[in-house]
């Protein structure tokens, strides 16, 4: 696993991931003042927000690159039918993903955050929120696109998927950096919420990932 993870991280750091994750995310948070109008009250309240948005949108944006090299060059078959239980090479996989593309969004997030006059209170707590909440967008993301695999214009298949099964995850995210500054809406309730639904998908994902990528090569 360890392996696999050094050799997955490498590929995708060198994949550009790094890079189109981050310059889309900071399109989105520097176009979005632009037609929100010069509010920087509005943009406070809604900070939180939109960070979570451009997380969640450029996370969507690597989910197609989790499984098609290897489908490409025969590398998923051979770990198919390696030593190595399925769930577990899905969960390296996902983990290197998410250290080499998501991991940069969220340390950027609260630097992006300046720009829409987001309270320093608030742009910890988003820190914190996407820190344990971004991992299930990526568990949950492996299904997606372990089924999307086979399929013509996979990517955009992926988010099709993918998209509505996170709207809880972007929920209590949001809720709970809004409950850091926001008295007397609660942080600790909502945050827990999010690190149980990383765990709670930690343990699917890999599974339903893993069922679909045999159900594939058989």
């Amino acid at each position: 696993m360890v392996s696999l993870f050094l050799r997955d991280l490498a590929l995708f750091a060198r994949g550009g991931g790094f890079a189109t994750g981050l310059i889309f995310f900071l399109a989105l948070v520097v176009t979005i003042p632009f037609g929100i109008g010069p509010d920087l009250a509005l943009l406070s309240r809604i900070g939180p927000a939109i960070l979570w948005i451009g997380v969640l949108m450029a996370t969507l944006l690597s989910l197609d690159r989790l499984f098609q090299a290897d489908r490409e060059d025969g590398t998923l078959d051979a770990l198919i039918l390696g030593p190595v239980p399925m769930p577990l090479v899905v969960l390296a996989k996902c983990a290197a993903l998410w250290c080499a593309a998501i991991l940069p969004l969220v340390v950027a997030a609260p630097i992006l955050g300046l720009f829409l006059a987001v309270e320093p209170a608030a742009l910890g707590a988003v820190a914190a929120t996407l820190l344990v909440g971004s991992p299930a967008i990526v568990l949950v993301g492996a299904v997606g696109a372990a089924i999307a695999i086979s399929l013509p214009r996979g990517g955009v298949l992926v988010s099709v998927l993918v998209l509505p099964l996170t709207v809880p995850i972007l929920i209590f995210g949001v809720t709970a950096a809004y409950g850091a500054v926001n008295d007397p809406a609660p942080f600790r309730e909502p945050f827990l919420v999010l690190c149980g639904l990383s765990l709670f998908f930690a343990v699917l994902g890999p599974v339903a990932a893993a069922l679909a990528l045999r159900m594939l090569a058989d």
